[in-house]
């Protein structure tokens, strides 16, 4: 594979995943991990992705506010918002993790629809308080730079303190055999507190990470009551979806 086919394919799982491992592009391009290093560190210098230790991360996804017009496929991110606020009744509470379809759905909410919010993003939090007729409440931890939201302990012991009607979240990554999958091991912790604290789960997905394993598993695909993807619900690609307990949106 030719420097400008590896470092494309790079950009892409970065965009995809929004951080990748030195390690797993290693062994995806069958490259030593050297190699990886000069591509990232040459793709950070270039100003297409953020080096990092141990791999790289979005630029998109670490500053959305200053990069709106470079967010990976934004406009299914949109759709996906756009399906998600169907699910958002008067009165709930609502539990929220963090990244750009989550701020997408957050500028999106209607201003009349009273709810309360809780967050472990602050960037998700200053775009939901905006709207007149929200509560909104953030769980506070140690800001994680790699993915600008809340972690640690305090978050988790926060967590089992709130009862939600409905928690949304991302996926890293999405399969049959794996579930939720996601590459960070304290994301994960997170997630599950963020999960075990609520009535009902709503992932929401672009399509192009359908299929997809990271190292981590943060759910079984039953604990889920809602996929929400940019595409039709009876669309071919989400047929073996389909067969599963939860909702397809």
């Amino acid at each position: 594979m030719l420097k400008e086919e590896r470092q494309s394919f790079i950009i892409r799982e970065i965009n995809l995943h929004n951080k990748v491992l030195s390690s797993d592009l290693s062994t995806q391009l069958n490259v030593s991990e050297d190699t990886i290093r000069r591509d990232l560190k040459e793709l950070d210098e270039a100003g297409k992705v953020l080096k990092v230790h141990g791999g790289a991360i979005s630029k998109s996804f670490h500053f959305p506010f200053s990069n709106k017009g470079d967010v990976y496929a934004l406009e299914a991110k949109r759709a996906i918002a756009r399906k998600t606020i169907k699910l958002i009744k008067e009165g709930m509470v609502v539990l929220t993790g963090g990244g750009t379809t989550m701020i997408e759905l957050a500028r999106m909410i209607p201003d009349d629809i009273q709810a309360t919010f809780f967050t472990i993003s602050p960037l998700v939090a200053l775009e939901l308080v905006e709207h007149p007729n929200l509560t909104v409440l953030t769980v506070g931890g140690q800001l994680y730079k790699n993915a600008q939201v809340n972690m640690g302990a305090s978050v988790i012991n926060a967590l089992n303190d709130i009862h939600v009607d409905l928690c949304l979240l991302g996926a890293n990554g999405i399969s049959l055999q794996e579930g939720i999958t996601d590459s960070d091991w304290e994301v994960v912790q997170v997630k599950r507190a963020m999960i075990r604290t609520s009535k009902k789960l709503a992932i929401m997905c672009i399509a192009e990470k359908m299929n997809s394993v990271q190292r981590m598993k943060v759910c079984n695909l039953n604990q889920m009551s809602y996929l929400i993807t940019e595409l039709s619900s009876d669309d071919p690609h989400l047929a073996p979806y389909r067969q599963q307990e939860f909702k397809l949106l």
